[in-house]
C-alpha cells in the first residue's frame, strides 16, 4: 500500500532579477538571460529594428480631379428649337454682317436685295416658287398626318398649315392670271424626296426640318412673298401668308412641343439636327430663288 508523504510548501524565492548583457557587441541584436534559474540558461535574443536616418514620409491623399463640365451650344439651355435659331441667324447676312442670334425678335429683317436692281421678280418664277413650295409644305404634313411614328402626332392640326391655302392661291393664279400652272422643279423635287427619306430614318432628323420650314417662311419668308405681290400682283394678299391667328403665337406652340420632345435626344442627336437645319434653309433658299429666274 502506497503511503502518502507530507511535504512542508517551500516558501517561493523571492523573483528572479531581470539581467541584461550584452555579449554580442553587435549594433542590431542584444542577448537577454535569466540568473537564478533552476533550469539551464536559455538566451533568448531579440531583433531590434533599427530606424532608418532619413525622415518617414506620410503618403499624401490624392488631389481630386476638377469636374469639367461641357460647354454648352448656344441655346442649348433654352431648347431645341433655340439652338437651331442660332444656326440659321448664323448662315443669314444682312449688308455683309451676321444678324445678332442674342436677338429675341423672331422677324428676320428683309433682304435688301427687294430693293437693289438685281431682283427682278416675275410672274412665272413666283408661280413657280408657289408650286415648289406647295409640294414641300404638302410633304410634311402628309408626313405627319399618316405617320404612325408617335413623335409626329404632336405636330398635327397646328394651325401653321400651309397645303390648302397654296392651294388656293394657285388655283387664283390659274383663273386670274391666265397662267398654265408648271410642274415642280428639280429642287422642289429633290428637297420632297430627302424629307421622305428622312422621316423613315429618323424622326428627330425629319422634325428639325419640319421647324425649320416653318419657321422660315414666317420669319422671312412671308416678308418676300408680300414684297413681290406688291409689285407683281397690286399688293394682292394671297392666302400663303394669312392664318387663322397669330401666326407666332402659333408658332410658339410648335417651338414648346419641339423643345419637350427634344429633352429625350442625345447630344450626338442634336448636333446631327442642327446640320440637318442649316440643311433646311440651304433648300428653302433655293426654292425663294427661283422667283427671279
Amino acid at each position: 500500500m502506497a503511503s502518502l508523504v507530507w511535504q512542508t510548501p517551500r516558501r517561493p524565492s523571492s523573483p528572479p532579477k531581470l539581467g541584461l548583457s550584452l555579449l554580442h557587441h553587435h549594433p542590431l541584436t542584444s542577448t537577454i538571460y535569466f540568473p537564478n534559474q533552476r533550469r539551464k540558461p536559455t538566451s533568448h535574443t531579440l531583433g531590434v529594428c533599427r530606424c532608418s536616418s532619413s525622415p518617414m514620409t506620410v503618403p499624401s491623399s490624392p488631389k481630386k480631379k476638377r469636374t469639367k463640365y461641357r460647354k454648352q451650344y448656344p441655346g442649348e439651355s433654352v431648347g431645341i428649337t433655340e439652338e437651331m435659331r442660332f444656326v440659321a441667324m448664323r448662315l443669314r447676312n444682312v449688308n455683309g454682317k451676321k444678324v445678332d442670334p442674342a436677338n429675341d425678335k423672331e422677324q428676320v429683317e428683309e433682304d435688301d436685295e427687294l430693293e437693289g436692281e438685281t431682283w427682278s421678280p416675275s410672274k412665272e418664277g413666283f408661280l413657280n416658287f408657289l408650286v415648289n413650295s406647295k409640294l414641300v409644305f404638302d410633304t410634311i404634313e402628309r408626313i405627319v398626318d399618316e405617320s404612325e411614328d408617335v413623335s409626329y402626332a404632336y405636330f398635327r392640326r397646328t394651325g401653321l398649315e400651309r397645303c390648302e391655302s397654296l392651294e388656293r392661291d394657285l388655283e387664283w393664279f390659274r383663273e386670274t392670271q391666265d397662267l398654265a400652272i408648271p410642274e415642280p422643279s428639280q429642287v422642289g423635287v429633290s428637297y420632297a424626296k430627302y424629307l421622305e427619306e428622312e422621316a423613315k430614318e429618323n424622326a428627330a432628323l425629319f422634325l428639325s426640318h419640319f421647324y425649320s420650314i416653318y419657321f422660315s417662311h414666317i420669319a422671312g419668308g412671308q416678308v418676300i412673298v408680300r414684297r413681290v405681290s406688291e409689285k407683281l400682283l397690286e399688293g394682292k394678299e394671297l392666302e400663303f401668308v394669312r392664318w387663322e391667328g397669330d401666326a407666332q403665337d402659333l408658332l410658339k406652340g410648335v417651338r414648346e412641343k419641339l423643345n419637350v420632345l427634344g429633352e429625350h435626344w442625345t447630344r450626338d442627336e442634336k448636333n446631327k439636327c442642327l446640320k440637318e437645319t442649316a440643311k433646311a434653309f440651304k433648300y428653302m433658299g433655293q426654292i425663294v430663288r427661283l422667283i427671279v429666274l
